[in-house]
């Protein structure tokens, strides 16, 4: 996800049927004489680009299972399309960083990182559910030492399809779409190439979308180049605006929102969400929306906190939250399905707002009708004009095929603001039609379904525990024989990858541990640190002892930290502060005010060697610090004056080989 705030003036491509004047309001006709519109694809979310779903696989059942069904049960809440998922690339790509299935070229391991589980449970609740993927960062050794994936475009290609064979191979799920490089340059070549690879290894139905940025110049590209055209089946844009340019219409392509959303999600969000799965179709003809994120399982203070379609942050509590998200995405999802088809009778209503229509082609008809205000429905970008909405009285005119259509199921959410009292995907009384027509009152910011699909529901079940912060005293050992992921609980790493590691030199107390296992810069997305860091806990904490034993496998350079009141990550995580007590492999020790290590407070001799276990303790209170090297004081320090709260962590100084075993926190 970039976040970005600029956007391509795209040409608004309005299907609006002509309303016929009434005495009751405006008529809008719906039917399929003429012909249909555009197939429907699908609506979905998005795990990864990055790290977005990392606390979920934390959470106990049945609260993990509940979450899941919220997200993918069919006719249960927002029974989701689409899933699509980040091809992780040991690098920083928002809220964290996904471990790759390739760490190293003579390397492979498809069971690394929780994206695999997260396919397989969407599939299992929904097996016609439709899997994308996309690559946001890459190794390092696929670049050969360059920030850069398209100079040997051979091993990219390689290395991508590797991803997708494993996804079949290991676990059976059959990966329909791919992406080129999530929101960077494209290269023509590589695209070509990697669509060569996929047909060579039998993988000719995998499907290519690109360029997962904007509209151009991928269009452009395509129209002049037949080969590439051929390549690739899908132009993907992101936060379009609910527009499209008149070129990619021209292309005769499909034409998806790869990536949308990205709004905290209270009930402005709702309406945001509301507004956009509409308007992609009626102004922009896409014929799939993407929510980043599909669940806003991190911690909150990372960027775009909340910004899912349901929150699920506090796996150590159970709590979750089902957001409007859930039940605006409801609306649709629940009542069409993919292969269905919009009508050409779409468009905006007299007095603003905007209505949908989709058929399965034997007679079912979905009418999607939204009426959110503008300062109700805004997005995170991009920017959107002024329009107004006024409550109104809208007949729609049922002919062609649905003109026999005798009674209409009815859904509806409605936003009051005032009241701050909202109805969520409520069932009414069903409709009945009159001479194939009915009249609906409609205020502001309300969603309506009007469906001849009965199968609708609003799943629930008991209210989950309340929310609670995080433990103020943790630990861990890393002492499981076969984890059933690949990272410990609760840490987040924001560069570097951090994995569970059986430890055959030592058979003793550290036969268990947590390794880094990162040992050169990855094809970076965002800007990583030059040290790698996963943070742990409670950002609000300020008064706290951080203890671990640590283990430099560098012999020359090597270098380890702990730390607490870290109060970055993410993107951001390159310029993070907090109080870092180093040690290194050449028996030195620094205290530094930033993982960057300039900012030095303290330092001198620590006697710490590599190949060799130390306990490293940091206690910090108030503006006084202190350290601890194997049960000995080291240093004490005072006049820290910031940051005053944030994160645990540990992490190295530099992309190197080390382990760290029995970590504990105790705040106060």
């Amino acid at each position: 996800m970039d976040h970005r705030l600029f956007w391509v003036l795209a040409s608004v491509v309005c299907l609006l049927s002509p309303p016929v004047h009434s005495l009751s309001g405006q008529t809008y006709p719906l039917t399929d004489e003429g012909g249909l519109g555009r197939v429907f694809d699908g609506i979905g979310g998005l795990s990864g680009g990055g790290a977005t779903s990392r606390l979920l696989v934390n959470y106990a059942e049945p609260y993990r299972s509940q979450i899941l069904d919220y997200l993918f049960k069919p006719n249960f809440g927002a029974s989701l399309h689409i899933l699509k998922v980040e091809i992780g690339g040991d690098a920083q790509t928002t809220d964290g960083t996904e471990p790759s299935h390739m760490h190293y070229e003579n390397d492979e391991n498809y069971f690394r990182g929780y994206e695999w589980w997260l396919m397989k449970e969407a599939k299992k609740r929904n097996p016609n559910i439709t899997l994308i993927a996309l690559p946001w960062a890459f190794p390092g050794w696929v670049g050969q030492g360059k920030n850069w994936p398209y100079d040997f475009p051979d091993v990219t290609a390689a290395y991508v399809v590797n991803w997708i064979l494993g996804a079949k191979k290991y676990h059976d799920l059959d990966i329909q779409y791919i992406g080129i490089w999530n929101e960077r340059t494209f290269d023509s070549k590589y695209i070509k190439l990697l669509r060569y690879t996929l047909d060579k290894t039998g993988l000719e139905s995998v499907r290519i979308v690109a360029s997962d940025n904007l509209w151009e110049p991928i269009t452009m590209s395509l129209m002049l180049d037949p080969e590439l055209s051929r390549a690739i089946d899908v132009i993907g844009a992101h936060y379009p605006g609910t527009t499209t340019v008149s070129q990619a219409l021209k292309t005769q392509k499909k034409l998806w929102s790869s990536e949308d959303y990205s709004t905290f999600n209270d009930e402005v969000g709702g309406g945001c969400w509301a507004r956009i799965l509409n308007q992609n179709y009626v102004n922009g003809q896409m014929t799939a929306t993407i929510s980043w994120n599909l669940v806003a399982s991190y911690y909150e203070e990372l960027p775009f906190g909340r910004d899912g379609l349901m929150t699920a942050q506090e796996p150590w509590s159970g709590n979750y939250v089902v957001e409007s998200p859930i039940w605006i995405t409801a609306h649709s999802t629940q009542f069409t399905q993919p292969g269905w088809t919009y009508l050409q009778t779409v468009g905006h209503l007299s007095q603003g707002g905007s209505y949908v229509a989709l058929t399965d082609g034997y007679g079912n008809l979905t009418v999607v009708i939204e009426t959110m205000t503008h300062d109700h429905s805004i997005c995170i970008r991009p920017p959107l004009p002024p329009f107004n909405i006024s409550s109104q009285n809208a007949t729609f005119q049922l002919k062609g095929s649905f003109a026999s259509i005798k009674e209409l199921q009815v859904w509806r959410s409605h936003f009051d603001f005032k009241a701050k009292k909202h109805s969520l995907f409520e069932k009414l009384s069903p409709v009945k039609l009159k001479d194939g027509s009915f009249t609906l009152n409609l205020a502001e910011d309300e969603v309506y379904t009007l469906t001849t699909i009965r199968t609708g529901q609003k799943g629930s079940f008991p209210e989950p525990p309340p929310s609670a912060r995080f433990p103020k005293a943790y630990k861990d050992n890393f002492d499981i024989r076969n984890p059933p992921f690949s990272e410990a609980p609760n840490f987040a790493d924001q560069t570097g990858v951090f994995e569970y590691y059986i430890n055959l030199t030592d058979p003793g107390p550290h036969a268990f541990t947590l390794r880094q296992v990162v040992t050169e810069r990855p094809i970076t997305w965002a800007t990583d640190a030059d040290q790698t860091v996963t943070v742990i806990g409670d950002y609000r904490w300020q008064n706290v002892t951080v203890t671990c034993d640590v283990f430099m496998e560098n012999v020359k350079s090597g270098g380890v930290f702990v730390a607490a009141r870290v109060d970055k990550g993410g993107q951001s995580v390159r310029s993070a502060k907090g109080v870092f007590f180093w040690v290194f492999a050449d028996g030195s020790y620094k205290v530094t005010n930033d993982l960057a290590g300039q900012t030095v407070v303290a330092k001198g001799v620590s006697g710490t060697k590599p190949l060799d276990w130390h306990n490293l303790s940091l206690s910090v209170k108030g503006q006084s610090a202190n350290g601890m090297l194997d049960g000995k004081q080291l240093w004490k320090i005072t006049g820290l004056s910031s940051p005053k709260n944030g994160w645990a962590a540990i992490g190295t100084h530099t992309f190197e080989l080390a382990q760290f075993d029995n970590f504990n926190v105790l705040a106060e």
